[in-house]
């Protein structure tokens, strides 16, 4: 290490699991820009660009106080469309501004890892190009899979080793299980609430939870002007 340390006097100091690494493999992926060639350099460039570029999209989880979520709905919408997400959980997911519209409501909830990652998923499945895949398949892991990602979705522990174990050689398949727990996870705790939200009951034009119409009348609520206890018939 000390040796490593008289080359690379740069990292003097590092937090543990960057010592750890260091001290079994060395300075790779650490090396300057001098010591890589165009094409590496400019790979991590994209790399970096497409993580950073994801997680100021998405948003995280880290230092956000739930009074400082908004949500706010395209205003584009129209109340004939938004009516048609509420037939089944399938048919949000068809359209695209469903899919909007349901991801800022789980942003309300902190739980809109779950959608971003069935989305992901869902291109993932659509590669033909072995090398993208394993690309794709390692972007999805440390996103949303491994310990302390920063996306990370709620899995147990049996999917997530054997997703784990099959990074080396990933297939189209390998995150199917875990898709499909996520996908159940919205379909039967975050849909409903979605759809008494004030966020879609805002483009449906319908009244908040509990609201309605009309209100019955009730046989023992119902008093004379002398103050004596009447009943009749219940009316809408």
């Amino acid at each position: 290490m000390e040796t490593l340390l008289l080359l690379f006097p740069q990292f003097s100091y590092m937090p543990p699991k960057e010592e750890a690494y260091f001290k079994m493999f060395g300075p790779v992926g650490l090396q300057t820009p001098k010591m890589k060639d165009d094409s590496s350099r400019q790979k991590d460039k994209e790399r970096k660009s497409r993580l950073s570029l994801f997680l100021t999209k998405s948003g995280s989880h880290e230092n956000v106080s739930p009074s400082k979520k908004t949500a706010t709905t395209p205003s584009n919408i129209s109340t004939e469309a938004a009516l048609q997400w509420s037939d089944s959980f399938e048919e949000l997911l068809k359209h695209s501004d469903g899919v909007e519209t349901f991801s800022q409501f789980l942003r309300t909830e902190f739980s809109e890892e779950n959608i971003e990652f069935w989305l992901a998923c869902e291109e993932y499945k659509t590669t033909d190009s072995e090398t993208k895949l394993l690309s794709k398949a390692k972007y999805i892991y440390t996103i949303f899979i491994e310990s302390d990602a920063p996306k990370e979705i709620n899995i147990d522990y049996h999917t997530k080793t054997a997703i784990q174990n099959n990074m080396a050689k990933p297939t189209k398949s390998c995150f199917e299980a875990a898709q499909m727990k996520v996908y159940s996870l919205m379909k039967k705790d975050s849909y409903p609430r979605f759809l008494q939200s004030d966020i879609y009951l805002r483009l449906t034009r319908r009244k908040g939870p509990g609201a309605t119409m009309f209100r019955r009348r009730s046989r023992s609520c119902v008093f004379n002007d002398r103050g004596e206890a009447t009943t009749e018939p219940s009316a809408w």
